[in-house]
Order: C-alpha cells, then structure tokens, then sequence
C-alpha cells in the first residue's frame, strides 16, 4: 500500500493500472470524499497519456435505491465478468430497475463507488484505491451536493459504509490510498 496526495493520484493510479492486458481499476470510499471527481481526473489522464477512452461505472448507476450498497458492491463482479459483463441500471426517479448497459470486456475500466472495493473483487483488479476524507468534511459536502436531497438518507447510508468497511476493510486491500482535502 502507497499513500499518495490527491494531485499524485491520477498518474499514479494510471501507473498502477497499466501493469495487465486489461486494465481494472476499483475506487472505493466514503460518501462525499470525492470518489466522481477522483475518477474523472484519471480518466482524463488515462485520455491524454494512452490516448483511448477509459470505460467509467459509477456504482451511483447500480445501487438499487437507498438500501442498496451490498447489492451495488455485489455487481462490481457482473461488471468485471467475462461473459455477458455489465450492470442493471438504477432509475432514481422511478425508484424501478431500468435499462442493461453493457461493458465491453476487451476495455480497461473504472469503477467508483462506495464498495467497489472488497475481497472478492480485489484480485480482478490491477490498481485499487481508497480515497481518505475525514468524515465531517464528507458529510458537509455530501449534503451540500444534493442540495438537501441526500439529508434523510445520510444516517442510513453511513451505517451500510461501515457494514462494508466491517467485511472488507478496503483501505487495506488497496494499492494506493489518497488523502483527500
């Protein structure tokens, strides 16, 4: 495990991730510690460096409504697959399964999410991050981002993270551990 500064963390991450035919990279971490703008900044390094489109899945596409981190966490392996590899879109405004997207297996990749990162899908991955924020400051800028439609849900959402952090503890399973400010 490597702890790197938040503006050492593209490069670093890319450098990581090249090491295998196919590269994966997982990106785990708190709500609010900054997970989507981490993984924009390495896709856009990926562009400029390897020249081609980094594949991105948010897991905020896949997680079943409110309650749904083990199951969003759970699909990082149907997306990482070989055969049929991919996710069942989540409608926010439906709370209802939507449509399938389909992942192209022969293209590296990025997922972002709060569990992304767990003992099973660790080894299918060629760099894994956790990204560190204090959890005050993920809280402020959570709630600040939804503009209050996150509020009811915070507390609910904080106790599955720990329940992930419990099984898992993704910071250990991690190449790279960023410290976000």
């Amino acid at each position: 495990m490597r702890s790197v500064s938040l503006a050492e963390a593209p490069a670093t991450t890319l450098a990581y991730a090249v090491s295998r035919a196919r590269p994966v990279i997982l990106l785990d971490g708190g709500s609010g510690a900054g997970k989507t703008s981490l993984a924009g900044l390495v896709e856009a390094e990926w562009r400029t460096h390897r020249g081609e489109e980094l594949q991105v899945v948010s897991l905020d596409d896949v997680y079943p409504g409110w309650d749904g981190l083990a199951a969003g966490s759970a699909a990082v392996l149907q997306i990482l697959a070989s055969s049929n590899p991919g996710y069942r879109r989540w409608d926010w405004a439906t709370s209802q399964p939507a449509d399938w997207v389909t992942v192209d297996p022969s293209r590296p990749i990025l997922v972002e999410g709060c569990g992304a990162l767990t003992r099973a899908s660790a080894p299918l991955a060629s760099c894994r991050v956790w990204l560190e924020l204090d959890e005050t400051v993920r809280k402020r800028r959570a709630l600040r981002r939804d503009k209050g439609g996150y509020d009811p849900y915070w507390d609910g959402w904080a106790a599955q993270e720990r329940v992930h952090w419990r099984d898992n503890s993704p910071w250990t399973l991690a190449d790279l551990v960023v410290t976000a400010s």
